[in-house]
């Protein structure tokens, strides 16, 4: 074996325990990165239990594909970030605790979500926007972004002639609304004191108007109509709201009119592309992982030092 050669390969090896040297010594360094602050705020009400998803080829509901969506984004999202959650269902959302660091409090936060169930609210009704509104307020002054969840249905609909005022809190917070659902009607299931299904909720089982002040009809229209004690006539009325799909047009005015951008979520893919969005990212200094570099480097030197020997036995590879 020549000089050259030997001088070739020591080189090599000298070089690999360098980068391997610097590996052990400086394995992170401080680094500008963006990370983020979510608020999530999910739908509990029933429509949510709808099983229009599909995970490992099985029907799930919409509340179980928001659950693991979420669980699986935590692992996505850099150290430094932070999560905070809530519940919505009626008029109002409660917050359960707010945004803590995804590294450091990461076995708590997928705890608490995995946990999030349709038993946890406090009245059957729904009104979106009024929820919308309440989380605006409630978050107005945090710096953590409002991502509010739902699939939009409400029940019961909501009386045009009283649509809820989002002036006070237009631009006060940054956020998304995520539309949840498919866009095709499907059955509700109706489940027990226990938590069993039973079936599903049918035509009678539900409010398909709101009988709210006064109607947004024209008295003329209305059978029955008595302004003091049929306002809204004396006949039931009937409709299809024993059925759900994702509320796509009306979350969508929602957002323009709270301030809020739109996006419907459809798998964790998805999800992940719009969360990160540079609009709501926040620059800061990060002790990142930099060992990658140097172990690339030592990988490809004592390569290197093989590869004369490779070369020099190359004819019997050779077909």
């Amino acid at each position: 074996m020549s000089n050259t050669l030997k001088d070739y390969r020591t080189l090599c090896l000298l070089s690999a325990l360098m980068a391997m040297l610097v590996l052990f010594i400086y394995p992170s360094k401080q680094q500008k990165t963006p990370t983020y602050s979510y608020t999530f705020i999910i739908d509990i009400t029933r429509s949510m239990n709808a099983t229009d998803y599909q995970q490992d080829n099985q029907a799930v509901s919409r509340l179980h594909f928001v659950k693991q969506t979420l669980r699986e984004l935590l692992q996505k999202l850099p150290c430094q970030s932070k999560v905070g959650l809530g519940l919505f269902t009626e008029r109002r959302s409660t917050l359960l605790f707010e945004p803590l660091e995804v590294c450091s409090a990461y076995t708590e936060i997928d705890t608490a979500i995995s946990k999030v169930d349709w038993r946890m609210a406090w009245a059957a009704d729904s009104n979106i926007a009024k929820g919308l509104l309440s989380t605006l307020e409630m978050l107005q002054k945090s710096d953590s972004s409002v991502i509010f969840i739902t699939d939009g249905q409400e029940a019961p609909p909501v009386n045009p002639n009283y649509q809820t005022d989002f002036s006070t809190v237009k631009g006060q917070a940054k956020g998304m609304i995520i539309g949840v659902g498919g866009l095709q009607a499907v059955p509700i299931p109706k489940f027990d004191s226990l938590g069993k299904q039973t079936g599903f909720y049918a035509q009678d089982d539900v409010p398909h108007r709101s009988t709210f002040g006064q109607s947004n009809l024209d008295p003329s229209q209305i059978k029955g109509y008595n302004a003091r004690n049929a306002p809204f006539g004396s006949e039931a009325a009937t409709g299809s709201e024993h059925l759900t799909a994702l509320h796509e047009t009306y979350l969508e005015k929602l957002a323009a009119e709270s301030g809020l951008a739109y996006a419907r979520l459809t798998d964790l893919k998805n999800l992940n592309q719009v969360l990160q969005n540079p609009k709501l990212a926040i620059e800061k200094l990060v002790q990142t992982d930099i060992r990658r570099q140097p172990a690339l480097l030592a990988l490809l030197l004592l390569s290197l030092v093989y590869l004369p020997r490779l070369y020099k036995f190359r004819p019997f590879f050779r077909s």
